[in-house]
Protein backbone atom coordinates (compact mmCIF):
# COMPACT_ATOMS: atom_id res chain seq x y z
CA UNK A 1 0.00 0.00 0.00
CA UNK A 2 2.48 2.34 0.65
CA UNK A 3 4.61 1.64 -2.44
CA UNK A 4 1.44 2.13 -4.39
CA UNK A 5 0.61 5.25 -2.27
CA UNK A 6 4.48 6.63 -3.03
CA UNK A 7 4.26 5.63 -6.94
CA UNK A 8 0.86 7.50 -7.06
CA UNK A 9 2.70 10.66 -6.12
CA UNK A 10 5.62 10.30 -7.83
CA UNK A 11 3.63 10.27 -11.16
CA UNK A 12 1.81 13.34 -9.83
CA UNK A 13 5.33 15.05 -9.45
CA UNK A 14 6.16 14.09 -13.03
CA UNK A 15 3.35 15.36 -14.72
CA UNK A 16 2.94 18.58 -12.33
CA UNK A 17 3.90 21.54 -14.09
CA UNK A 18 6.86 23.25 -13.81
CA UNK A 19 7.21 27.24 -13.15
CA UNK A 20 9.05 27.19 -16.45
CA UNK A 21 6.01 25.89 -18.33
CA UNK A 22 3.38 27.99 -16.97
CA UNK A 23 5.37 31.31 -17.97
CA UNK A 24 5.65 29.39 -21.22
CA UNK A 25 2.08 28.68 -21.35
CA UNK A 26 1.02 32.17 -20.54
CA UNK A 27 3.78 33.61 -23.20
CA UNK A 28 2.08 31.14 -26.03
CA UNK A 29 -0.09 32.89 -28.62
CA UNK A 30 -3.03 31.39 -29.75
CA UNK A 31 -1.47 31.10 -33.17
CA UNK A 32 -2.55 29.97 -36.69
CA UNK A 33 0.65 27.52 -36.99
CA UNK A 34 3.88 27.60 -34.99
CA UNK A 35 6.70 29.82 -36.29
CA UNK A 36 9.13 28.91 -38.44
CA UNK A 37 12.86 30.47 -37.63
CA UNK A 38 12.98 34.60 -36.15
CA UNK A 39 11.13 35.53 -38.86
CA UNK A 40 7.74 34.10 -40.30
CA UNK A 41 5.02 36.34 -41.94
CA UNK A 42 2.49 33.58 -42.61
CA UNK A 43 2.05 32.92 -38.72
CA UNK A 44 -1.36 34.73 -37.61
CA UNK A 45 -1.91 35.63 -34.25
CA UNK A 46 -5.37 35.11 -33.51
CA UNK A 47 -5.50 36.14 -30.00
CA UNK A 48 -3.55 39.31 -30.36
CA UNK A 49 -6.04 40.40 -33.78
CA UNK A 50 -9.44 39.71 -31.92
CA UNK A 51 -8.70 42.15 -28.84
CA UNK A 52 -6.75 44.61 -31.00
CA UNK A 53 -10.17 45.14 -33.25
CA UNK A 54 -12.71 44.47 -30.33
CA UNK A 55 -10.61 47.16 -28.20
CA UNK A 56 -10.55 49.45 -31.04
CA UNK A 57 -14.07 48.78 -31.43
CA UNK A 58 -14.86 50.39 -27.95
CA UNK A 59 -12.21 52.95 -27.99
CA UNK A 60 -14.80 53.96 -30.74
CA UNK A 61 -18.00 54.01 -29.33
CA UNK A 62 -16.45 55.42 -26.19
CA UNK A 63 -15.36 58.58 -28.14
CA UNK A 64 -18.63 58.13 -30.35
CA UNK A 65 -20.55 57.89 -26.89
CA UNK A 66 -18.26 61.12 -25.87
CA UNK A 67 -18.91 63.65 -28.78
CA UNK A 68 -22.91 62.52 -28.51
CA UNK A 69 -23.39 62.89 -25.13
CA UNK A 70 -21.70 66.37 -25.32
CA UNK A 71 -23.69 69.32 -23.90
CA UNK A 72 -22.89 73.29 -23.76
CA UNK A 73 -23.56 73.42 -20.23
CA UNK A 74 -22.16 72.27 -17.09
CA UNK A 75 -20.45 69.01 -18.12
CA UNK A 76 -21.01 65.89 -15.54
CA UNK A 77 -18.21 64.15 -14.54
CA UNK A 78 -17.66 61.88 -18.07
CA UNK A 79 -17.76 65.00 -20.14
CA UNK A 80 -15.28 66.48 -17.73
CA UNK A 81 -12.95 63.35 -17.86
CA UNK A 82 -13.49 63.22 -21.69
CA UNK A 83 -12.93 66.85 -21.78
CA UNK A 84 -9.72 66.89 -20.30
CA UNK A 85 -8.11 64.19 -22.34
CA UNK A 86 -9.21 65.88 -25.29
CA UNK A 87 -7.91 68.85 -24.36
CA UNK A 88 -4.39 66.90 -23.05
CA UNK A 89 -4.32 65.53 -26.67
CA UNK A 90 -4.81 69.46 -28.48
CA UNK A 91 -2.68 71.06 -26.96
CA UNK A 92 0.64 68.55 -27.31
CA UNK A 93 -0.79 68.30 -30.91
CA UNK A 94 -1.26 72.44 -31.44
CA UNK A 95 2.57 72.48 -29.79
CA UNK A 96 4.45 69.98 -31.94
CA UNK A 97 2.43 69.67 -35.64
CA UNK A 98 2.44 73.11 -37.21
CA UNK A 99 -0.22 73.05 -39.79
CA UNK A 100 -3.79 71.28 -40.69
CA UNK A 101 -4.53 69.27 -37.68
CA UNK A 102 -7.78 68.35 -38.60
CA UNK A 103 -7.06 64.35 -38.91
CA UNK A 104 -3.98 64.33 -37.01
CA UNK A 105 -5.20 65.83 -33.51
CA UNK A 106 -8.43 62.96 -33.71
CA UNK A 107 -5.94 60.33 -34.64
CA UNK A 108 -3.75 61.30 -31.47
CA UNK A 109 -6.70 60.85 -29.43
CA UNK A 110 -7.77 57.78 -30.89
CA UNK A 111 -4.32 56.03 -30.62
CA UNK A 112 -3.68 57.42 -26.63
CA UNK A 113 -7.27 55.93 -25.79
CA UNK A 114 -6.72 52.58 -27.89
CA UNK A 115 -3.89 52.01 -26.48
CA UNK A 116 -4.62 52.68 -23.03
CA UNK A 117 -7.30 49.96 -23.55
CA UNK A 118 -4.64 47.64 -24.90
CA UNK A 119 -2.05 47.94 -22.42
CA UNK A 120 -5.29 47.70 -19.54
CA UNK A 121 -6.16 43.81 -20.11
CA UNK A 122 -2.60 43.67 -18.38
CA UNK A 123 -4.83 44.03 -15.28
CA UNK A 124 -7.06 41.07 -15.70
CA UNK A 125 -6.01 38.12 -13.88
CA UNK A 126 -3.51 36.04 -15.98
CA UNK A 127 -5.27 32.43 -15.00
CA UNK A 128 -8.74 33.91 -15.89
CA UNK A 129 -9.08 32.63 -19.67
CA UNK A 130 -7.27 29.10 -18.94
CA UNK A 131 -9.81 28.63 -15.86
CA UNK A 132 -12.56 30.15 -17.74
CA UNK A 133 -11.58 27.27 -20.85
CA UNK A 134 -11.06 24.91 -18.47
CA UNK A 135 -14.54 25.20 -16.59
CA UNK A 136 -16.30 24.85 -20.10
CA UNK A 137 -14.35 21.97 -21.02
CA UNK A 138 -12.54 23.50 -23.45
CA UNK A 139 -9.19 22.61 -21.83
CA UNK A 140 -6.64 25.18 -21.32
CA UNK A 141 -5.83 26.69 -25.10
CA UNK A 142 -2.89 29.09 -25.87
CA UNK A 143 -4.09 32.76 -25.20
CA UNK A 144 -2.76 36.08 -24.65
CA UNK A 145 -4.86 38.95 -23.69
CA UNK A 146 -2.66 42.16 -24.38
CA UNK A 147 -2.04 43.01 -27.90
CA UNK A 148 0.67 45.24 -27.06
CA UNK A 149 3.13 42.91 -25.61
CA UNK A 150 3.02 40.92 -29.25
CA UNK A 151 5.72 42.44 -31.43
CA UNK A 152 3.71 42.20 -33.89
CA UNK A 153 1.00 44.17 -32.80
CA UNK A 154 3.27 47.27 -32.15
CA UNK A 155 4.93 47.07 -34.86
CA UNK A 156 2.13 46.78 -37.32
CA UNK A 157 1.19 50.33 -35.21
CA UNK A 158 3.85 51.90 -35.77
CA UNK A 159 3.99 50.90 -39.94
CA UNK A 160 1.34 52.67 -40.49
CA UNK A 161 2.34 55.36 -38.58
CA UNK A 162 5.69 55.36 -40.98
CA UNK A 163 3.03 55.70 -43.72
CA UNK A 164 1.45 58.14 -42.27
CA UNK A 165 5.17 60.15 -42.31
CA UNK A 166 5.46 59.43 -45.96
CA UNK A 167 2.43 60.63 -46.94
CA UNK A 168 2.40 63.71 -45.10
CA UNK A 169 6.08 64.19 -46.13
CA UNK A 170 5.04 63.98 -50.18
CA UNK A 171 1.50 66.08 -49.52
CA UNK A 172 3.44 69.01 -47.28
CA UNK A 173 6.67 68.96 -49.63
CA UNK A 174 5.63 67.57 -53.06
CA UNK A 175 6.69 64.30 -54.72
CA UNK A 176 9.65 66.32 -55.75
CA UNK A 177 10.78 68.23 -52.56
CA UNK A 178 10.49 64.80 -50.84
CA UNK A 179 12.87 63.21 -53.38
CA UNK A 180 14.94 66.13 -53.15
CA UNK A 181 14.93 66.18 -49.66
CA UNK A 182 15.89 62.42 -48.98
CA UNK A 183 19.15 62.76 -51.31
CA UNK A 184 19.90 66.45 -50.21
CA UNK A 185 20.00 66.79 -46.83
CA UNK A 186 21.43 66.79 -44.32
CA UNK A 187 24.69 66.88 -45.50
CA UNK A 188 24.23 69.08 -48.90
CA UNK A 189 23.17 68.74 -52.50
CA UNK A 190 26.43 67.70 -53.69
CA UNK A 191 26.13 64.56 -56.10
CA UNK A 192 28.57 62.87 -54.16
CA UNK A 193 26.81 63.05 -51.06
CA UNK A 194 23.30 61.94 -52.59
CA UNK A 195 24.23 58.70 -51.58
CA UNK A 196 25.30 59.09 -47.64
CA UNK A 197 22.03 61.30 -47.16
CA UNK A 198 19.70 58.84 -48.71
CA UNK A 199 20.92 55.88 -46.82
CA UNK A 200 21.03 57.96 -43.77
CA UNK A 201 17.38 59.09 -43.99
CA UNK A 202 16.42 55.36 -44.73
CA UNK A 203 18.02 54.96 -41.62
CA UNK A 204 16.36 57.53 -40.01
CA UNK A 205 12.57 56.46 -41.31
CA UNK A 206 14.03 52.55 -40.02
CA UNK A 207 14.96 53.70 -36.68
CA UNK A 208 11.76 55.67 -35.51
CA UNK A 209 9.63 52.65 -36.84
CA UNK A 210 11.22 49.89 -34.78
CA UNK A 211 11.93 52.10 -32.08
CA UNK A 212 8.36 53.19 -31.47
CA UNK A 213 7.61 49.28 -31.81
CA UNK A 214 10.12 47.94 -29.59
CA UNK A 215 9.49 50.53 -26.94
CA UNK A 216 5.72 50.39 -26.41
CA UNK A 217 6.53 46.76 -26.92
CA UNK A 218 9.34 45.87 -24.22
CA UNK A 219 7.76 48.42 -21.56
CA UNK A 220 4.26 45.72 -21.97
CA UNK A 221 6.27 42.63 -22.21
CA UNK A 222 8.13 43.01 -19.09
CA UNK A 223 5.07 44.10 -17.07
CA UNK A 224 3.06 41.00 -18.38
CA UNK A 225 6.09 38.93 -17.61
CA UNK A 226 6.52 40.24 -13.91
CA UNK A 227 2.63 39.44 -13.16
CA UNK A 228 2.99 35.72 -14.32
CA UNK A 229 6.10 35.70 -11.89
CA UNK A 230 4.05 37.54 -8.99
CA UNK A 231 1.40 34.55 -9.67
CA UNK A 232 3.85 31.69 -9.31
CA UNK A 233 3.77 33.36 -5.72
CA UNK A 234 0.41 32.13 -4.75
CA UNK A 235 0.92 28.84 -6.91
CA UNK A 236 3.30 27.57 -4.03
CA UNK A 237 0.21 26.83 -1.84
CA UNK A 238 0.64 23.55 -0.24
CA UNK A 239 -1.49 23.55 2.62
CA UNK A 240 -1.69 26.10 6.23
CA UNK A 241 2.21 25.87 6.52
CA UNK A 242 4.44 29.03 7.53
CA UNK A 243 5.90 28.74 3.81
CA UNK A 244 2.66 28.86 2.43
CA UNK A 245 1.31 31.46 4.19
CA UNK A 246 4.06 33.70 3.39
CA UNK A 247 4.49 32.93 -0.08
CA UNK A 248 0.69 34.21 -0.59
CA UNK A 249 0.79 37.67 1.42
CA UNK A 250 4.07 37.98 -0.87
CA UNK A 251 1.66 37.26 -3.29
CA UNK A 252 -0.91 39.74 -2.60
CA UNK A 253 1.52 42.33 -1.75
CA UNK A 254 3.30 42.26 -4.68
CA UNK A 255 0.12 41.81 -6.96
CA UNK A 256 -1.02 44.82 -5.40
CA UNK A 257 2.24 47.14 -5.26
CA UNK A 258 2.83 46.34 -9.05
CA UNK A 259 -0.49 46.30 -10.25
CA UNK A 260 -0.80 49.98 -8.51
CA UNK A 261 2.64 51.01 -9.86
CA UNK A 262 1.67 49.37 -13.82
CA UNK A 263 -1.39 51.96 -13.68
CA UNK A 264 1.45 54.37 -14.62
CA UNK A 265 3.26 52.28 -16.65
CA UNK A 266 0.15 51.66 -18.68
CA UNK A 267 -0.99 55.17 -19.24
CA UNK A 268 2.16 56.72 -19.80
CA UNK A 269 2.92 54.60 -22.19
CA UNK A 270 -0.28 54.91 -24.06
CA UNK A 271 0.92 58.80 -23.45
CA UNK A 272 4.38 58.36 -25.21
CA UNK A 273 3.46 56.46 -28.09
CA UNK A 274 0.88 59.14 -28.67
CA UNK A 275 3.40 61.47 -28.14
CA UNK A 276 5.76 60.11 -30.82
CA UNK A 277 3.16 59.83 -33.09
CA UNK A 278 2.80 63.47 -33.45
CA UNK A 279 6.79 64.61 -32.79
CA UNK A 280 6.74 61.80 -36.49
CA UNK A 281 4.24 63.76 -38.33
CA UNK A 282 5.21 67.18 -37.44
CA UNK A 283 8.67 66.56 -38.38
CA UNK A 284 7.02 65.55 -41.80
CA UNK A 285 5.52 69.02 -42.47
CA UNK A 286 8.87 70.42 -41.73
CA UNK A 287 11.98 70.13 -43.70
CA UNK A 288 16.28 69.85 -43.24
Amino acid sequence: MTTEIAEGAHAAGEHAITAGEYIKHHLHHNASHAQQGPIDFSVIHYDTIFWSVLLAAVAAIFLIAAARRATAGVPGRFQAFVEMVVELVEDQSKAIVHGNRSFIAPLALTVFVWVVLMNSMDFLPVDLFSWTAGKLGLGEPYFRVVPTADLNGTLGMSLVVLVLMLYYNVKIKGAGGFVHELFCAPFGAHPALWIFNFGLNLIEFAAKTVSLAMRLFGNMFAGELIFLLIALLGAQWVGFTGQSLALSGLHIFAGSVWAVFHILIVLLQAFIFMMLTLVYLGQAHEGH
